[in-house]
């Protein structure tokens, strides 16, 4: 009786323990971790992180040098390496090259592009634009002699078609410039070849064709959502791409386990 008895208790056992673990995959991925574009910071994420923070995410927003790919990618790895616990890795515009590569990170479980650059290997962001028409708002970019690019304030107001015109002077205010060497770069990694991906296209945007983000949404098979907004989707309509990231996060984590 007493090996019939330990049989049953080991069966049990084994029994609560997949249960736990079918339970703990069914559980929506709570680390969010937001990667910002060129030309802004961690701060052009505002409207977005108080609606993913309400819903109770764990938010990091990411503030990469845009020194170069390499060092924006650092900074990003850095982040996730303080996380407790899986991780929806999230893009914008020149973010998505960065999350592409360090998004390999086993912790990351998705990867949320919001009209962003999805880049294969050996691909250069800067020539992957010249098929498409090109962006009114990157026509007239001021580079310094340290090779760093900035914009005007009338191409901030491209960026952000659908924003009243005293936020895009503020952004303008604010930039951060980005080494011009850094669109020549090419990522070591594609994340988006071995993770769940989601894309948000901008159709009304003027510094990406909404043709290329759409390009880059098919290659990749990613979730995607079209968004009439200008390139800024995250400050025009942050409730918008803010379920775009809560519906990535409540999926991906069980996605990867299949």
């Amino acid at each position: 009786m007493s090996f019939i008895r330990g049989v049953l208790a080991g069966l049990i056992a084994v029994v609560a323990l997949v249960v736990g673990v079918g339970a703990a995959l069914a559980q929506p991925v709570k680390n969010i971790v937001l990667v910002h574009g060129a030309f802004v910071d961690g701060s052009s994420w505002n409207k977005v992180i108080p609606i993913l923070q309400a819903k109770g995410y764990n938010v990091t927003a990411v503030q990469i040098p845009l020194t170069s790919l390499a060092d924006d990618v650092a900074a990003t790895q850095r982040a996730i390496a303080r996380l407790n616990g899986p991780a929806i890795l999230v893009g914008h515009s020149w973010g998505g090259v960065v999350i592409t590569e360090a998004g390999t990170d086993p912790k990351i479980v998705g990867l949320v592009y919001i009209a962003a650059f999805a880049p294969d290997a050996g691909e250069q962001v800067g020539e992957l634009g010249k098929r498409y028409p090109a962006p009114p708002a990157l026509a007239s970019p001021i580079v310094d002699e340290k090779g760093f690019i900035t914009l005007s304030a009338d191409a901030f107001k491209k960026f952000g078609s659908d924003l009243p015109e005293s936020e895009a002077y503020l952004a303008a205010a604010t930039q951060g410039p980005i080494n011009s060497a850094s669109f020549a770069a090419t990522v070591s990694g594609v994340a988006w070849k071995t993770k769940p991906s989601w894309y948000a296209v901008s159709t009304l945007d003027q510094a990406i064709s909404p043709d290329e983000e759409r390009f880059f949404a098919k290659r990749m098979k990613a979730t995607t959502t079209e968004l009439k907004s200008s390139h800024v989707s995250l400050v025009s309509q942050p409730k918008a791409v803010a379920a775009i990231i809560m519906d990535a996060a409540g999926k991906a984590q069980l996605a990867s386990a299949h």
